[in-house]
C-alpha cells in the first residue's frame, strides 16, 4: 500500500514536526509513504498533479478542515479514499467521523479504517465538506483570524466581540418547496452536525444521505443550542428553524459575512447551494 500525505505546515498551533512523526511511524511497516508539504503559493492544479503522479492508494490530508477541503476538491467523484490526520485548530470533520485526534492513533487508523462515500455541498464556486454559514459565526471566524491568541481563549474573545458588534440580517431562503423570509443572526448550511468546538448545530444531519440542512438562527440563541446539546430536546422554532433540502438560494438584504469550512470568504448577499451525493470517499 502507498500513502500520499498532503501536509499543511501552517495548520493548528502545535509545535510537532509532522513530517518526522509520519516518517517514523511507518519506518518499519510494509507501507510506502510520500510526503508533500503545501507551499505558500500552492494551487489546486499543483495538488492534483502531485496526486496523479504519486499513484497512491490513499491520499491523506494532514491539517484542519481547510486542508481536507483542498484534498476533497482534487478527488471529487474519485474512488481514491481520503485519510484524515487532524492537525488543525478545530478539526471538526475528524470529530464528526470519529477519527482519533491523537496523531499517532490517527496514523494507525489509516491502516484499520474503511473507505465510506459521503456527500459534499457545492456552494457558489466552493465545495463545503463540513459547515458554512452567513452572518454571526462567519463574522466570528473573521475576527478570530485577526487575534494573536489561538485556541479556546482566542475563540472566546472573538465570540464576545461578535456578540457586541454583529447585527441581525434580513434574509430570504428559496428552498425546493417554499420561500422563507426572516430576521436572522445566522444562516448555516450544514453538511455535518457540529462545529469543531463540539457545539451541535444540526443534530439530525447525515453525511451519507442526499440532503443537507439549513439552520435559520433567528436570534442570538446560544442558550437554545446549549439546551439541545445537554438535553437532546428539539429547537424552539421561534428561535431556530431547520430545513432539509438538496438545494437552496439564500439572499441577504445587505452584504453579510460568509465562511466555508472555517475559511472566511468575504461579504456577499447571495448564496446558492446544491448537494453532490457520494462525491468523496473518506477513511472512517
Amino acid at each position: 500500500m502507498k500513502l500520499l500525505f498532503i501536509i499543511n505546515p501552517g495548520s493548528g498551533s502545535h509545535n510537532i514536526n509532522l513530517k518526522e512523526v509520519i516518517s517514523n511511524h511507518f519506518e518499519e511497516k510494509q507501507i510506502e509513504t510520500e510526503l508533500f508539504e503545501l507551499p505558500d503559493d500552492c494551487s489546486i492544479d499543483k495538488i492534483k498533479h502531485k496526486i496523479d503522479s504519486s499513484k497512491a492508494d490513499k491520499v491523506v490530508a494532514v491539517g484542519g478542515d481547510g486542508t481536507l477541503k483542498l484534498v476533497a476538491e482534487c478527488l471529487l467523484n474519485s474512488e481514491i479514499p481520503i485519510g484524515i490526520i487532524p492537525a488543525g485548530s478545530a478539526n471538526g470533520m475528524a470529530k464528526e467521523l470519529g477519527i482519533p485526534t491523537d496523531i499517532t492513533e490517527a496514523l494507525d487508523f489509516l491502516e484499520t479504517g474503511k473507505p465510506k462515500k459521503i456527500h459534499v455541498v457545492k456552494i457558489n464556486d466552493e465545495i463545503c465538506i463540513h459547515l458554512a454559514d452567513l452572518g454571526f459565526n462567519a463574522y466570528l471566524v473573521n475576527k478570530f483570524d485577526t487575534l494573536p491568541e489561538r485556541g479556546m481563549w482566542g475563540y472566546a474573545k472573538a465570540t464576545w466581540h461578535a456578540l457586541w458588534n454583529h447585527k441581525r440580517m434580513d434574509v430570504e431562503l428559496k428552498l425546493e418547496n417554499e420561500t422563507v423570509k426572516s430576521k436572522a443572526a445566522m444562516v448555516a448550511i450544514a453538511n455535518a452536525t457540529m462545529y469543531g468546538t463540539g457545539l451541535k448545530i444540526n443534530p439530525d444531519g447525515k453525511l451519507d444521505d442526499e440532503l443537507f440542512e439549513i439552520i435559520l438562527v433567528k436570534d442570538y440563541s446560544y442558550l437554545e443550542i446549549l439546551k439541545i446539546w445537554v438535553t437532546k430536546l428539539p429547537f424552539n422554532p421561534k428561535k431556530i428553524e431547520v430545513f432539509q433540502t438538496s438545494e437552496v438560494k439564500i439572499f441577504s438584504k445587505h452584504k453579510a459575512h460568509f465562511q466555508v469550512d472555517g475559511e472566511y470568504i468575504g461579504k456577499l448577499n447571495k448564496v446558492e447551494a446544491t448537494i453532490l451525493p457520494a462525491a468523496i470517499s473518506v477513511v472512517v
